[in-house]
């Protein structure tokens, strides 16, 4: 049998199976690289038209600056570019600029604006130790940073300085990009350019610098905050010695001269002329007030006509200020419950003992939680109970051990503690230097502002807007809208002064309440600080214990709406202290300078006397072009109060700070001529201090910025009151005491206390809220009924916020 068998189809050769695919692959490849180029295309045709005009770099002149100062003469504030000390490319010496390639750019006069070489290295580098140990920024993309960009890390950022790097390499020549970079570079302590660099540092002109100080300059643009002498020499050092090495290995100097600058020692000195080296005193806040308001007058022209302004603080009152603030807010810090380090990194074993990863780790912590001050940041190497380890840098490592320290933060150290609460290995913190030993501190949320004033002409010869002025140019003294609290009844007992009433006035301090009949709108049961109540007072030991009761009682006699028009005479805004009661108790809001301009009137016996800043203004060739003309306590157009209302409440407040709410500054300064009042507001939401000699006016106030409780007890007397009167120390120094002056006539003693003549004893009002004698017994009729249904009208049309006013900023008209 035959049998036939039907052929198989050929199989299709391995090679072309696999020709397809690479064809495949090609083709794909092609699409994306296509997409990619339309993409980029696309890309460029929209940034780079919106790219920035050059014309800020190709014609790059400095200006001559403003420049702010104390009334004697210490500079506190310098707005404009010639800070920089802008140099010609001709004026920097050789190994100023060799130092600099060294350190930053060794291939910058080869590469097109960004070098290959250099990011194909700093790739491989970061991926060997799987971290980024190196950079591959070029001089060009830092001018491009520098002058039209920000520092935010996103990838849109980047495109634009690439692209930015391109043109200014097309339109500037390698030379006025390197003059630029050198002129313009930040390198720390307000320091812009080299120049401005080698006076800070050295105090010498850069044209004098050594190879090691050269050297040393060009160390900073790494890490200006890190790397500056003044802030870390070591740090500073240690990249010093790199540079040198770049700068031998380069051929920029020879073995010879490499040893010689290696061992030469550096002396750090700040020139007479440099902001570091003249920014002794904590100047910022008054300056900035100063630039603001002299802008208002010659808007941009005020930082290229060489104005100087001269203003009325004086130094050594503006660092006390600035001290007694900062020192005020760190006790409180301590008191308050620890909330915390500030961040918490992952920290690998060892890492401490390879100084080079270590240092980046810090830099970069650095970079995100920069020193404040005197408050240092660190990272946690270890910490117990019983003792806590920081690094500031691989040689320079903090123990805290003494027990008051550690109690202030045990509850970050207890073994069961919260996470976000807990100290531990790679926890980011602040470390301070307090008396002698070491403490860990949060950084402080809370706020405070001090400000004092001449109280004869209302000049301002210290102010402190806040603890930091780098956190924010907020100035709380000036824009601030805050409840005063008691500190405000002053105010209102000077009005029943003029009404009749003594301080020898009887007043209830029984519980007041309203119902919501009677207020039309809810009820009101205002309550004593620590509701201690008393039958009777006088109106001056009412003042002396700062009853609420007594203050409402007083009120309601006078008159609401005679109240808020006689406030007016002292500074005060009409529309924040309304016509209603809870204004007895500091219900309205002030600025801490409208509250010291208020107690003015009571320092320099009745008369306004608004404050101001500016004592006068010269441009470039010295000549005053602007001086101010203040009010003088004793022109009778500025007299808002009567002669004896000023000096009785003079004596009254002298009281309050020697037996009252605010004695600790008579225990504290032992003087006799101070007068002040203590002020707390509902739920310890704003603490107050506000106090006075003859000569001088001081205002301290703490409070979180947006109100909230600072904890109970917290008081004026315990939070703001200390740091008033660490001021006063160094204000009143060598100030002799000042006696009352004559009493005024019309004035007139009987039984140890004060009567206007029209007033006297059976004709002054001698009874507030109580019944007079005949009178039914409380209970069975009304009492007197002290104006009160007058008041319920005003109370029924306007209720006061209860929490302080947020703040807010507003044009100060000083």
């Amino acid at each position: 049998m035959r049998t036939t068998t039907t052929p198989s189809k050929p199989k299709a050769p391995a090679r072309s199976w696999l020709t397809r695919l690479v064809l495949k692959a090609f083709v794909l490849l092609a699409g994306l690289g296509a997409c990619s180029a339309l993409l980029l295309s696309l890309a460029l045709a929209l940034a780079w038209p919106n790219l920035p005009d050059l014309h800020a770099m190709t014609d790059y002149r400095p200006r001559v600056p403003l420049r702010i100062y104390t009334a004697d003469n210490v500079l506190i504030g310098e707005f404009g570019e010639e800070r920089r000390n802008a140099l010609r490319f001709n004026e920097i010496p050789d190994i100023m600029k060799s130092a600099i390639l060294a350190a930053e750019d060794d291939r910058f006069y080869q590469h097109g604006g960004i070098d290959w070489t250099g990011v194909l290295r700093a790739a491989i580098a970061n991926v060997v130790h799987m971290s980024k140990t190196q950079g591959a920024s070029t001089i060009t993309m830092q001018v491009a940073r520098n002058f039209y960009l920000s520092s935010e890390k996103t990838y849109t950022r980047k495109f634009y300085e690439l692209l930015l790097t391109f043109k200014i390499e097309a339109t500037l020549t390698k030379d006025q990009i390197l003059d630029l970079y050198m002129n313009q570079i930040f390198l720390g302590h307000r320091a812009y350019g080299f120049a401005a660099a080698s006076r800070t540092y050295f105090g010498k002109q850069l044209a004098d610098i050594t190879p090691a100080e050269a050297a040393m300059l060009a160390g900073i643009p790494k890490a200006p905050s890190r790397f500056n002498p003044i802030s870390n020499f070591q740090r500073a050092k240690d990249r010093q010695g790199y540079v040198l090495g770049r700068m031998r290995a380069l051929g920029y100097l020879t073995d010879a001269e490499y040893k010689q600058a290696a061992a030469q020692p550096i002396v750090i000195k700040s020139a007479a002329g440099t902001p570091s080296g003249r920014y002794a005193v904590h100047g910022e806040y008054p300056a900035e007030l100063a630039r603001q308001l002299l802008y208002g007058v010659y808007q941009d022209d005020i930082y290229s006509r060489g104005f100087n302004i001269y203003t009325t603080i004086d130094s050594k009152d503006q660092e006390a200020a600035y001290q007694a603030l900062r020192a005020g807010v760190l006790d409180y810090t301590r008191r308050a419950p620890y909330p915390g380090p500030e961040d918490t990194i992952d920290l690998p074993a060892g890492i401490e003992n390879q100084p080079e990863a270590f240092n980046d780790i810090l830099d970069s912590v650095q970079e995100k939680y920069p020193d404040n001050g005197d408050l240092l940041t660190g990272v946690v190497l270890s910490a117990s109970p019983t003792a806590i380890k920081v690094a500031r840098s691989p040689t320079d490592i903090v123990d805290i051990t003494d027990k008051r320290a550690l109690r202030v933060v045990a509850r970050g150290l207890v073994p069961n503690a919260k996470e976000s609460v807990r100290i531990q290995r790679g926890a980011v913190v602040y470390i301070h230097k307090f008396e002698d030993y070491w403490e860990l501190l949060n950084k402080p949320s809370i706020q405070a502002a001090l400000v004092s004033l001449r109280a004869q002409d209302g000049g301002v010869v210290a102010m402190v807007g806040g603890f930091d002025f780098d956190e924010g140019k907020f100035n709380r003294v000036t824009q601030a809208w805050r409840q005063p609290g008691s500190s405000f009844k002053p105010f209102i007992y000077a009005s029943a002064l003029e009404r009749g009433l003594t301080p020898a006035t009887q007043i209830s301090d029984e519980p007041f309440s309203l119902t919501a009949e009677q207020t039309g709108s809810k009820a009101w049961s205002p309550k004593n600080y620590g509701r201690s109540y008393e039958p009777m007072l006088t109106m001056r030991q009412g003042l002396y214990k700062s009853k609420n009761m007594v203050s409402i009682r007083i009120m309601q006699a006078v008159g609401p709406k005679y109240v808020q028009d006689y406030v007016t005479r002292f500074g005060f805004d009409r529309s924040r202290q309304p016509a209603v009661l809870p204004l007895a108790l500091g219900a309205g809001s002030v600025t801490p300078l409208q509250l010291a301009g208020g107690y003015a009137v009571f320092a320099n016996n009745g008369y306004r006397v608004p404050p101001y800043l500016i004592d006068h203004v010269t441009d470039g060739s010295g000549k005053i072009i602007m001086r101010a003309r203040p009010t003088v306590a004793g022109d009778t157009l500025a007299r808002v109060i009567d002669p004896r209302t000023a000096y009785v409440m003079d004596d009254m407040l002298r009281g309050v700070a020697t037996v009252g709410t605010g004695a600790r500054a008579h225990r504290e300064l032992k003087r006799d001529d101070i007068g002040g009042k203590t002020g707390t507001t509902n739920d310890s939401q704003d603490a107050w201090f506000a106090g006075f000699t003859p000569k001088l006016v001081a205002v301290a106030w703490m409070g979180f910025d947006q109100p909230k409780s600072m904890g109970q007890g917290e008081t004026g007397g315990g939070a703001a009151l200390p740091i008033w009167a660490s001021y006063m120390r160094v204000a009143l120094a060598g100030q002799p005491q000042i006696p009352p002056g004559p009493m005024p006539s019309g004035l007139v003693r009987t039984d140890g206390d004060f009567y206007f003549s029209e007033y006297p004893p059976g004709v002054a009002i001698a009874r507030v809220g109580l019944p007079a004698p005949g009178d039914p017994a409380p209970g069975t009729a009304p009492a007197r009924p002290d104006g009160i249904g007058a008041l319920l009208d005003q109370l029924r049309s306007s209720q006061p916020d209860s929490n302080a006013a947020t703040p807010q900023p507003v044009r100060v008209p000083f």
